[in-house]
Protein backbone atom coordinates (compact mmCIF):
# COMPACT_ATOMS: atom_id res chain seq x y z
CA UNK A 1 0.00 0.00 0.00
CA UNK A 2 1.46 3.34 -1.07
CA UNK A 3 1.01 5.86 1.74
CA UNK A 4 1.53 9.57 1.13
CA UNK A 5 -0.10 10.86 4.32
CA UNK A 6 -1.82 9.72 7.50
CA UNK A 7 -5.02 10.79 9.22
CA UNK A 8 -5.14 11.79 12.88
CA UNK A 9 -8.31 11.66 14.98
CA UNK A 10 -8.88 12.44 18.65
CA UNK A 11 -11.36 10.21 20.49
CA UNK A 12 -11.73 11.89 23.90
CA UNK A 13 -13.90 9.28 25.60
CA UNK A 14 -13.35 7.69 29.01
CA UNK A 15 -16.84 6.75 30.19
CA UNK A 16 -15.83 3.09 30.48
CA UNK A 17 -12.79 3.64 32.70
CA UNK A 18 -12.46 1.98 36.08
CA UNK A 19 -10.67 3.44 39.12
CA UNK A 20 -10.00 6.90 37.61
CA UNK A 21 -11.32 9.13 34.83
CA UNK A 22 -9.30 11.78 33.01
CA UNK A 23 -8.02 10.18 29.80
CA UNK A 24 -10.63 12.09 27.77
CA UNK A 25 -8.47 15.17 28.33
CA UNK A 26 -5.49 13.63 26.54
CA UNK A 27 -5.80 14.18 22.75
CA UNK A 28 -5.02 17.94 22.61
CA UNK A 29 -2.13 17.48 25.03
CA UNK A 30 -0.59 14.71 22.93
CA UNK A 31 -0.85 16.96 19.87
CA UNK A 32 0.75 19.81 21.82
CA UNK A 33 3.62 17.51 22.84
CA UNK A 34 4.17 16.39 19.25
CA UNK A 35 4.40 20.01 18.07
CA UNK A 36 6.39 21.13 21.13
CA UNK A 37 9.21 23.47 20.01
CA UNK A 38 11.57 21.87 22.54
CA UNK A 39 11.98 19.06 19.99
CA UNK A 40 11.22 18.61 16.28
CA UNK A 41 8.76 16.65 14.17
CA UNK A 42 11.21 14.29 12.47
CA UNK A 43 10.89 10.64 13.43
CA UNK A 44 14.02 8.65 14.19
CA UNK A 45 13.36 6.77 10.94
CA UNK A 46 13.99 10.02 9.05
CA UNK A 47 10.38 10.87 8.18
CA UNK A 48 9.77 14.63 8.40
CA UNK A 49 6.26 14.57 9.85
CA UNK A 50 6.02 18.35 9.90
CA UNK A 51 5.98 18.45 6.11
CA UNK A 52 2.80 20.15 4.88
CA UNK A 53 0.09 17.66 3.98
CA UNK A 54 1.74 14.66 5.64
CA UNK A 55 -0.64 14.63 8.63
CA UNK A 56 -4.33 15.25 8.00
CA UNK A 57 -5.58 16.27 11.45
CA UNK A 58 -9.31 15.58 11.66
CA UNK A 59 -9.66 17.15 15.10
CA UNK A 60 -11.39 15.62 18.11
CA UNK A 61 -14.75 13.92 18.18
CA UNK A 62 -17.40 15.37 20.49
CA UNK A 63 -19.77 13.21 22.53
CA UNK A 64 -23.02 14.12 24.25
CA UNK A 65 -23.74 12.53 27.67
CA UNK A 66 -26.68 10.44 26.42
CA UNK A 67 -25.03 9.35 23.15
CA UNK A 68 -24.05 5.77 22.35
CA UNK A 69 -20.45 6.48 21.45
CA UNK A 70 -19.69 3.13 19.80
CA UNK A 71 -21.51 3.57 16.46
CA UNK A 72 -20.37 7.21 16.37
CA UNK A 73 -16.72 6.16 16.72
CA UNK A 74 -16.98 3.38 14.15
CA UNK A 75 -18.77 5.68 11.73
CA UNK A 76 -16.17 8.43 12.07
CA UNK A 77 -13.37 5.91 11.62
CA UNK A 78 -15.01 4.63 8.44
CA UNK A 79 -15.20 8.19 7.11
CA UNK A 80 -11.51 8.72 7.84
CA UNK A 81 -10.50 5.42 6.23
CA UNK A 82 -12.36 6.33 3.02
CA UNK A 83 -9.27 8.32 1.99
CA UNK A 84 -7.31 5.06 1.82
CA UNK A 85 -4.70 6.44 4.22
CA UNK A 86 -3.83 4.91 7.60
CA UNK A 87 -5.38 6.38 10.73
CA UNK A 88 -3.94 7.11 14.17
CA UNK A 89 -6.45 7.73 16.97
CA UNK A 90 -5.63 9.47 20.23
CA UNK A 91 -7.65 8.37 23.25
CA UNK A 92 -9.29 8.32 25.58
CA UNK A 93 -9.37 5.04 27.47
CA UNK A 94 -8.69 1.64 25.96
CA UNK A 95 -12.38 0.87 25.51
CA UNK A 96 -12.34 2.93 22.29
CA UNK A 97 -10.13 0.37 20.55
CA UNK A 98 -13.10 -1.95 20.05
CA UNK A 99 -15.23 0.41 17.89
CA UNK A 100 -12.12 1.68 16.09
CA UNK A 101 -11.13 -1.87 15.13
CA UNK A 102 -14.70 -2.53 13.98
CA UNK A 103 -14.14 0.16 11.38
CA UNK A 104 -10.74 -1.18 10.36
CA UNK A 105 -11.97 -4.78 10.12
CA UNK A 106 -14.73 -3.80 7.69
CA UNK A 107 -12.07 -2.52 5.30
CA UNK A 108 -9.09 -4.84 5.82
CA UNK A 109 -9.26 -8.63 5.68
CA UNK A 110 -7.22 -10.73 8.11
CA UNK A 111 -6.36 -7.81 10.33
CA UNK A 112 -3.57 -8.38 12.87
CA UNK A 113 -3.18 -6.41 16.11
CA UNK A 114 -0.03 -5.61 18.05
CA UNK A 115 -1.06 -4.54 21.55
CA UNK A 116 1.35 -2.84 23.97
CA UNK A 117 0.02 -2.83 27.53
CA UNK A 118 0.65 -3.72 31.15
CA UNK A 119 -2.73 -5.49 31.11
CA UNK A 120 -4.22 -7.90 28.55
CA UNK A 121 -7.68 -6.22 28.67
CA UNK A 122 -9.35 -9.57 28.06
CA UNK A 123 -11.91 -9.57 30.87
CA UNK A 124 -15.32 -10.90 29.87
CA UNK A 125 -16.75 -8.02 31.88
CA UNK A 126 -15.58 -5.58 34.54
CA UNK A 127 -17.95 -4.32 37.21
CA UNK A 128 -20.87 -5.39 35.03
CA UNK A 129 -19.61 -3.45 31.99
CA UNK A 130 -18.77 -5.49 28.89
CA UNK A 131 -17.53 -2.31 27.20
CA UNK A 132 -15.07 -1.56 30.00
CA UNK A 133 -11.54 -0.49 29.14
CA UNK A 134 -10.57 -3.82 30.71
CA UNK A 135 -12.52 -5.75 28.04
CA UNK A 136 -11.88 -4.46 24.47
CA UNK A 137 -9.78 -7.36 23.26
CA UNK A 138 -12.29 -9.91 24.52
CA UNK A 139 -14.94 -8.19 22.38
CA UNK A 140 -12.59 -7.91 19.38
CA UNK A 141 -11.62 -11.57 19.44
CA UNK A 142 -15.18 -12.80 20.11
CA UNK A 143 -16.37 -10.93 17.03
CA UNK A 144 -13.42 -12.25 14.98
CA UNK A 145 -12.42 -8.72 14.04
CA UNK A 146 -8.76 -9.76 14.07
CA UNK A 147 -7.15 -12.98 12.93
CA UNK A 148 -4.11 -12.50 15.18
CA UNK A 149 -3.53 -10.65 18.45
CA UNK A 150 -0.02 -10.21 19.88
CA UNK A 151 0.44 -8.59 23.29
CA UNK A 152 3.71 -7.10 24.57
CA UNK A 153 4.55 -5.68 28.00
CA UNK A 154 2.02 -7.73 29.95
CA UNK A 155 2.52 -7.89 33.72
CA UNK A 156 -1.03 -7.80 35.07
CA UNK A 157 -2.37 -11.14 33.86
CA UNK A 158 -4.67 -13.01 36.26
CA UNK A 159 -6.16 -16.51 35.94
CA UNK A 160 -9.35 -15.40 34.17
CA UNK A 161 -7.48 -13.40 31.56
CA UNK A 162 -4.95 -16.20 31.06
CA UNK A 163 -7.88 -18.50 30.28
CA UNK A 164 -9.30 -15.87 27.92
CA UNK A 165 -5.94 -15.59 26.15
CA UNK A 166 -5.85 -19.34 25.64
CA UNK A 167 -9.46 -19.38 24.45
CA UNK A 168 -8.78 -16.76 21.79
CA UNK A 169 -5.26 -17.93 20.85
CA UNK A 170 -3.64 -14.66 21.96
CA UNK A 171 0.16 -14.50 21.73
CA UNK A 172 1.26 -13.03 25.05
CA UNK A 173 4.80 -11.77 25.73
CA UNK A 174 4.96 -11.36 29.50
CA UNK A 175 7.39 -8.88 31.00
CA UNK A 176 8.70 -11.58 33.36
CA UNK A 177 10.26 -13.21 30.29
CA UNK A 178 11.59 -9.95 28.80
CA UNK A 179 15.23 -9.87 27.74
CA UNK A 180 15.53 -7.32 24.93
CA UNK A 181 13.54 -5.88 21.99
CA UNK A 182 12.78 -8.43 19.29
CA UNK A 183 11.27 -8.47 15.82
CA UNK A 184 7.61 -9.27 15.32
CA UNK A 185 6.57 -10.36 11.83
CA UNK A 186 3.05 -10.12 10.43
CA UNK A 187 1.69 -11.35 7.09
CA UNK A 188 -1.46 -9.22 7.05
CA UNK A 189 -2.44 -5.56 7.59
CA UNK A 190 -1.46 -4.47 11.09
CA UNK A 191 -3.14 -2.32 13.74
CA UNK A 192 -1.04 -1.07 16.69
CA UNK A 193 -2.75 -0.34 20.00
CA UNK A 194 -0.48 1.38 22.52
CA UNK A 195 -1.63 1.75 26.12
CA UNK A 196 0.68 4.22 27.85
CA UNK A 197 0.93 1.99 30.91
CA UNK A 198 2.90 -0.48 28.82
CA UNK A 199 5.75 1.84 29.81
CA UNK A 200 7.13 1.58 33.32
CA UNK A 201 5.70 4.35 35.57
CA UNK A 202 9.21 5.80 35.78
CA UNK A 203 8.83 6.74 32.10
CA UNK A 204 5.07 7.39 32.08
CA UNK A 205 3.66 8.42 35.46
CA UNK A 206 0.58 9.99 33.86
CA UNK A 207 -1.56 6.86 33.69
CA UNK A 208 -4.46 5.69 35.83
CA UNK A 209 -3.04 2.27 36.64
CA UNK A 210 0.60 2.31 37.74
CA UNK A 211 2.13 -1.12 37.12
CA UNK A 212 5.87 -1.21 37.91
CA UNK A 213 8.24 -3.37 35.89
CA UNK A 214 7.31 -2.21 32.41
CA UNK A 215 9.04 -1.26 29.19
CA UNK A 216 11.33 1.71 28.87
CA UNK A 217 10.45 4.27 26.23
CA UNK A 218 13.51 3.18 24.24
CA UNK A 219 12.50 -0.50 24.36
CA UNK A 220 9.01 0.33 23.09
CA UNK A 221 10.38 2.47 20.25
CA UNK A 222 12.83 -0.28 19.30
CA UNK A 223 9.94 -2.76 19.06
CA UNK A 224 7.98 -0.38 16.82
CA UNK A 225 10.96 0.22 14.55
CA UNK A 226 11.54 -3.54 14.15
CA UNK A 227 7.98 -4.43 13.10
CA UNK A 228 7.75 -6.30 9.80
CA UNK A 229 4.30 -6.11 8.19
CA UNK A 230 2.84 -5.55 4.71
CA UNK A 231 1.27 -2.30 5.98
CA UNK A 232 0.42 -0.60 9.25
CA UNK A 233 -3.12 0.56 8.54
CA UNK A 234 -4.11 2.02 11.89
CA UNK A 235 -3.06 2.69 15.45
CA UNK A 236 -4.20 4.16 18.72
CA UNK A 237 -2.42 5.72 21.68
CA UNK A 238 -4.61 5.47 24.76
CA UNK A 239 -4.77 5.70 28.56
CA UNK A 240 -2.68 8.85 29.00
CA UNK A 241 -4.24 10.51 32.05
CA UNK A 242 -3.10 14.15 32.33
CA UNK A 243 -4.47 14.43 35.88
CA UNK A 244 -1.62 12.17 37.06
CA UNK A 245 1.21 13.47 34.89
CA UNK A 246 4.39 15.10 36.20
CA UNK A 247 5.73 18.10 34.26
CA UNK A 248 4.26 16.75 31.02
CA UNK A 249 6.64 13.77 30.99
CA UNK A 250 3.97 11.30 29.87
CA UNK A 251 2.55 13.71 27.30
CA UNK A 252 5.99 13.98 25.71
CA UNK A 253 6.36 10.19 25.75
CA UNK A 254 2.97 9.87 24.03
CA UNK A 255 3.97 12.51 21.47
CA UNK A 256 7.21 10.64 20.82
CA UNK A 257 5.36 7.35 20.34
CA UNK A 258 2.97 9.06 17.92
CA UNK A 259 5.98 10.34 15.98
CA UNK A 260 7.63 6.93 15.75
CA UNK A 261 4.41 5.02 14.91
CA UNK A 262 3.56 7.58 12.22
CA UNK A 263 7.10 7.43 10.87
CA UNK A 264 6.94 3.64 10.71
CA UNK A 265 3.57 3.79 8.93
CA UNK A 266 4.92 6.10 6.26
CA UNK A 267 8.20 4.26 5.91
CA UNK A 268 6.34 0.97 5.42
Amino acid sequence: MLVSSISLLGVPHDAHSTFLRGTAQAPPLIRKAFWNPSTNTCSELGVELGTAGLIDDLGDMAFSPDEDAWPAITGRVNQALATGQPLICLGGDHAITHPIVEGLASRYDRLSILHFDAHPDLYDEMEGDRRSHACPFARIMEAQLAQRLVQVGIRGMNTHQREQAQKHNVEVHDMKDWERPFTLKFDSPLYISFDMDALDPAFAPGVSHHEPGGLSTREAIAMIHRIEAPAIVGADIVEYNPTRDLNGVTAMAAGKLFKEIAGKMLQS
